[in-house]
């Protein structure tokens, strides 16, 4: 497991929170290639704070974070939570995609052809090609989402993270926006995603860590067995009518 060049990310001891009220302490977990780890558990419990911390955003309170070979913080893709004012971004779709290769510009002040090649290439991936002069606030949430999706991509194919990346979409785009998701895991990207939807991590995720009062980490045929797992797996996920009736739509 303490082998880089298959392990991703190693998170050992980690103790995180702000000041002196800790929300997670000696938290173990890794994440190899080609994992899709849903992050799960209550409101409060410290989700967003460890995504952050993985990013060094912010410093943990103990422990460590080690990363794959050649894998560096600012090399990772991320797509947090939108706020009211960065749904309202004055800017091009081309713009906010490409904005996403900065890490990438060295001493260039301007992007290299290679650069808008690439985002060029993950707008059509994300299907927002054909939006790329639309001012990026005039679009739907899911859209928006899609452009951020590109914009992520840009910045690796290795490792993305995503912060509640289905949040305030229709159930629609919401079921959309998982196959997406899953699609990239299935072309090789490493997933990371924070989601408070436990049954559709149930069904995408290959693994899962659990933050709260008790702490899970392990596949998602360990977590379904799992006490925890069961407790909150129990009720029926309120998506699965139109999850269903989609498919059916699917097949005709």
């Amino acid at each position: 497991m303490d082998d880089l060049f298959c392990t991703e990310l190693i998170c050992r001891g980690l103790a995180l929170g702000y000041e002196n009220q800790i929300l997670i302490s000696d938290l173990n977990f890794s994440v190899n290639a080609g994992d899709y780890l849903c992050i799960v558990g209550e409101n409060g419990a410290g989700k967003s704070t460890l995504m952050r911390t993985i990013l060094r955003l912010q410093k943990p309170l103990a422990g460590s974070i080690v990363y794959g070979e050649g894998l560096t913080a600012n090399q990772l893709g991320y797509l947090p939570q939108q706020t009211v004012v960065q749904r309202d971004f004055p800017a091009s779709v081309r713009e906010v995609v490409l904005s996403g290769c900065q890490s990438k510009l060295g001493r260039h002040m301007f992007y290299p052809p290679r650069l808008k090649k690439l985002a060029q290439t993950n707008m059509e991936r994300m299907g927002v090609d054909s939006l790329a002069k639309r001012c990026y606030r005039e679009l739907s949430g899911g859209q928006q989402q899609r452009v951020l999706l590109a914009r992520a991509l840009c910045a690796t194919e290795r490792m993305l993270f995503l912060d509640e990346p289905v949040a305030g979409l229709d159930p629609k785009v919401t079921l959309e926006m998982y196959r997406l998701i899953e699609q990239l895991n299935a072309e090789g990207t490493t997933i990371l995603m924070i989601t408070h939807d436990v049954h559709m991590a149930a069904k995408y995720a290959s693994h899962i860590l659990h933050l709260g009062q008790e702490v899970f980490f392990g596949t998602t045929e360990a977590y379904r067995a799992s006490k925890i797992g069961k407790k909150y797996l129990d009720d029926e996920p309120v998506v699965t009518a139109f999850e269903n009736t989609a498919e059916t739509e699917e097949l005709k």
